[in-house]
């Protein structure tokens, strides 16, 4: 029962080595208890436990050597328990035998057998003694979960070495109490007799309680126990290598690592990222702590649509510094380190870190793509993969959508739109080192559509890959990024230079697909507003379109004719010519400033109260600027709109005049927080709300009276009359740039 329990284990285990030992550890302990029965009860446990401790060195031992672990064998029996449990339950499936996942099984196996060896042996209980062997099998099996199958022949032989040691324990009344009178006799047979009966009825009550609940749970699948436990993390490094491209751009001689290949593959694979929050692309491993086999190949030689080709790599680490190790694609084996490995993503994580002088050796079976299916091949279309893979979060840009719908107006298939973005991309875009760092909305926004003269236009691969994954999801196609570095055939040595970030697609049948949309070398840009004039969204009605009162279907009105000799007074002996050219320029100068004084009040409240909630909140801040004008204290052209603010709460200092009454004081923070409403409207292209809009109207109309209020009396009788603001442009509001404040 012992040996079958380490077999069940021993399912989840590669290679032959755990069930050795599993076997090895339930005769060892049965052995030793049967040969101290004839010793004294107290020397059994002593024993035993030396024993235990001289199999276990050696089980530390044999798991070292065969899974290539180095270290002495105390160094690795310390580690191995204490960090036994966790490992073993953070281990990939299936789990290859090393010191530290072969201590734990060992262990049990003999501490259960010898709890089980002392009750049947010395206690003659047997069926007690069964207590700590189902502990374990329940054990074993928790720990299996759904990483295997139901296997009956072993739970055959479990129940039938059962069986066997009650029969061979089984004895009779009479035998055990020889010296007990008929009567006697009769009466403990009717005791053992009314015992079994009832403990009979308590099985089958409880069978037939528990019965409907076990086989409802017989089609489940058991739980995974390592779901409460949590696998090695990545830390803000390599959570995102994405944003590594851009310092290893600047620095294209540093010295990451060397790196010899045998194949025809050049590039390896450092990150895998498909979560992306309009911010930041992640990595979404879940590592699990591996031996040095990866992953099995499939056995028809296919894996992700195409035949396998084999790529051998030996890389030394120099200056690359993270947990995250390179390697070529599908990676199928591993000697010289110990990693965690994410077979989802098939990258590879070191728990410990890189560190310079580490070297070690991949086995890599890298797919080979069936080209002649992708022309017709089409996109998963599950939930699953349309939430992981096709989601954008958050508001995309419209010029976006409108980028990516354009550039697949004439492709038929996923593969056609792919390529058509890979193609716009590559034309039109500009490679280049010192580019900043950014793969948010607003990044890839000023990267595709800003002039080139003002830095857009033009980026590093990380904005090229992140810019096809936002184009290629906008379209609904699964996509993601891998984060790597291009090995060349003749230079082992690889640099920063040799960094780079590209896309991939998945296609139903082929898998995964690369693009390249990075341009040509030596190749000129085409301009983007050739192919691609972004649409100006249409313009808010206007409030005096809307308050036009609809045509009056009366005739009009005809003008009062005056007395005949006004007309003829005009003609010549009345009023002077003089006087009515002078009262004609007097009229129309009145109506040209009247009409002003409307324009006024009208983009006033254009500004204010008609438009988006960010056109207003523009048009408050607009109307602070007009105000300290024509206080007298405009604000320089260089402040930014937080030094503006400051600026502002200066300008209402000084002896208060006469205030209204329902004027009051406008506290310095209250223009600071309308500062932070234009900076999200302008730089950090936010949509703000209605009530937002009203906050900063309210903040303006407020310090424009405060303002107004606190200058001298024949400055406020001139201030609603000063047509100058009709002149005035509005504030400089610098270009945001192209780093993303997150």
């Amino acid at each position: 029962m012992l040996s079958t329990s380490g077999l069940m284990l021993s399912r989840i285990y590669a290679g032959v080595l755990m069930p050795q030992l599993a076997v090895g550890a339930a005769v060892g302990v049965v052995g030793v208890s049967l040969a101290a029965s004839r010793l004294p009860a107290w020397s059994a446990a002593p024993l035993s436990v030396i024993c235990l401790v001289g199999y276990t060195a050696g089980a530390v031992k044999l798991a070292a050597d065969s899974g290539d672990v180095p270290g002495d064998v105390a160094a690795l029996s310390r580690d191995a328990l204490h960090n036994g449990i966790p490992r073993l339950l953070t281990a990939m499936i299936p789990i290859e035998p090393q010191p530290d996942t072969v201590v734990v099984p060992v262990l049990a196996i003999w501490i259960a057998g010898l709890a089980a060896a002392e009750l049947a042996i010395r206690g003659r209980l047997m069926l007690v003694s069964y207590a700590p062997l189902i502990a374990l099998l329940g054990g074993c099996l928790y720990v299996v979960g759904p990483n295997a199958g139901p296997d009956a022949l072993l739970a055959g032989l479990y129940a039938g070495c059962a069986a066997l040691g009650l029969a061979a324990s089984t004895g009779t009344g009479e035998t055990a109490q020889p010296g007990l009178a008929r009567k006697e006799r009769s009466g403990l047979r009717l005791r053992i007799a009314v015992g079994t009966a009832a403990g009979l009825a308590m099985i089958l009550a409880a069978g037939a309680v528990l019965a409907p609940m076990v086989a409802a749970r017989i089609a489940a699948d058991p739980t995974d126990p390592r779901q409460y436990v949590t696998p090695p993390q990545l830390d803000s490094l390599d959570e995102s290598p994405l944003a590594r491209l851009s310092g290893w751009a600047l620095d294209p001689d540093q010295h990451l690592f060397d790196a010899r290949l045998s194949g025809g593959d050049r590039r390896l694979r450092l990150a895998v990222l498909s979560d992306y929050d309009g911010v930041t692309w992640r990595v979404s491993g879940n590592y699990r702590t591996a031996g040095r086999i990866l992953s099995v190949p499939e056995p028809d030689g296919r894996a992700g649509g195409g035949a396998q080709r084999t790529v051998e790599q030996k890389i030394t680490i120099d200056q690359l510094d993270g947990r995250l190790l390179p390697a070529a694609t599908m990676p199928e084996r591993i000697d010289g380190v110990r990693v965690a490995y994410d077979p989802d993503i098939a990258t590879i994580a070191l728990p410990d870190g890189l560190r310079p002088g580490l070297t070690y050796t991949v086995l890599s079976r890298p797919p080979t793509i069936e080209v002649n299916l992708l022309p017709t091949a089409g996109t998963p279309q599950d939930s699953a993969t349309i939430r992981r893979f096709a989601r954008l979060p958050g508001e995309v840009p419209a010029d976006i959508e409108r980028l990516a719908n354009q550039i697949a107006e004439q492709a038929e298939s996923p593969y056609l739109r792919a390529l058509a973005i890979e193609r716009f991309i590559s034309e039109h875009y500009q490679l280049v080192a010192d580019a900043p760092s950014g793969h948010a909305y607003p990044n890839l926004d000023f990267f595709l559509f800003a002039a080139r003269n003002t830095g857009g236009q033009k980026g590093t691969s990380e904005q090229f890959a992140a810019a096809f994954a936002v184009l290629s999801r906008a379209l609904g196609m699964p996509t993601r990024l891998a984060v790597g570095f291009e090995v060349s055939a003749d230079q082992p040595a690889v640099r920063g230079a040799n960094a780079l970030a590209w896309p991939e697609v998945l296609f139903d049948g082929v898998g995964w697909v690369a693009f390249n949309p990075l341009p040509e070398p030596n190749s000129k840009p085409k301009p983007v507003e050739e192919d691609f004039v972004p649409k100006p969204d249409p313009p808010p009605p206007s409030p005096s379109t809307a308050s036009t009162p609809p045509p009056s279907s009366a005739p009009p009105s005809v003008p009062a004719q005056g007395p005949a000799g006004a007309s003829a007074g005009a003609g010549g002996s009345g009023i002077p010519p003089s006087v009515v050219a002078g009262g004609i320029v007097l009229v129309c100068l009145v109506g040209t400033y009247a009409g002003l004084l409307l324009a006024l009040r009208a983009r006033r409240r254009r500004r204010l109260w008609a438009g988006a909630p960010n056109a207003r909140v523009v048009g408050a801040w607009d109307e602070v600027h007009d105000a300290l004008r024509l206080a007298g204290r405009p604000p320089p052209a260089s402040l930014s709109a937080t030094e503006v603010s400051a600026h502002a709460a200066t300008a209402t200092g000084g002896p208060a005049h006469v205030l209204r009454p329902a004027v009051a004081c406008v506290a310095p923070q209250v223009i600071a927080d309308l500062a932070d409403l234009v900076n999200l409207v302008v730089f950090g292209r936010a949509s703000l709300t209605e009530a937002q809009a009203d906050q900063a109207v309210a903040v303006a109309t407020s310090y424009v009276a405060v303002l107004r209020a606190r200058r001298p009396r024949w400055r406020r009788m001139l201030w609603a009359a000063d047509p100058r603001p009709l002149w005035w442009t509005g504030p400089r509001r610098r270009r945001p740039a192209t780093r993303a404040t997150v």
